[in-house]
C-alpha cells in the first residue's frame, strides 16, 4: 500500500517510542488494561500518535470492558484503513491509520448501536487532545 506519509524504518525508529514502534509499524499489541487513554473520560479528539491523522471522538468511546479504547465508529471513515489479520490462528480485522499505514487495533462487531462495531484500539497509537 501507498500512503501520504512516507518514512523510512531508521525515522520511524526515531520519531516513536520503542512501545509504540512495536504497535504501530511491528502490530503489537499493548497488555489490556496498561494504556494511559484506557481511563481518559476528557471530551477530545484522537488523533495517530505517528502521524497526527484525527481518528476517533471522546463522542463515540465507550467502556467496552475489553481493557483497549474503543469506539463505536471513527471520527472520519477515510483516515481508517482494514484489512484481514490471519495472525494468532484466526481471522481478524485490523484497523490502522490510512494516513501512514499505523497499526492501531483490531475492529470488532460486538459492539454497542448504532454501528454494533468496536474499534479496539491500542493507546500507544494514539495521541489525545481536549477540546
Amino acid at each position: 500500500m501507498t500512503y501520504k506519509v512516507q518514512k523510512t524504518d531508521a525515522e520511524w525508529r526515531q520519531e516513536l517510542t520503542p512501545e509504540q514502534y512495536h504497535i504501530m509499524r511491528e502490530k503489537g499489541t499493548e497488555r489490556a488494561f496498561t494504556g494511559a487513554l484506557y481511563y481518559n473520560k476528557d471530551k477530545g479528539v484522537y488523533f495517530c500518535a505517528a502521524c497526527g491523522a484525527p481518528l476517533f471522538s471522546s463522542e463515540q468511546k465507550y467502556e467496552s470492558g475489553s481493557g483497549w479504547p474503543s469506539f463505536w465508529a471513527p471520527l472520519n471513515e477515510d483516515n481508517i484503513g482494514e484489512q484481514a489479520d490471519r495472525s494468532l490462528f484466526m481471522v481478524r480485522t485490523e484497523v490502522h491509520c490510512a494516513n501512514c499505514g499505523a497499526h492501531l487495533g483490531h475492529l470488532f462487531d460486538d459492539g454497542p448501536q448504532p454501528t454494533g462495531l468496536r474499534y479496539c484500539i491500542n493507546s500507544a497509537s494514539l495521541s489525545f487532545e481536549k477540546s
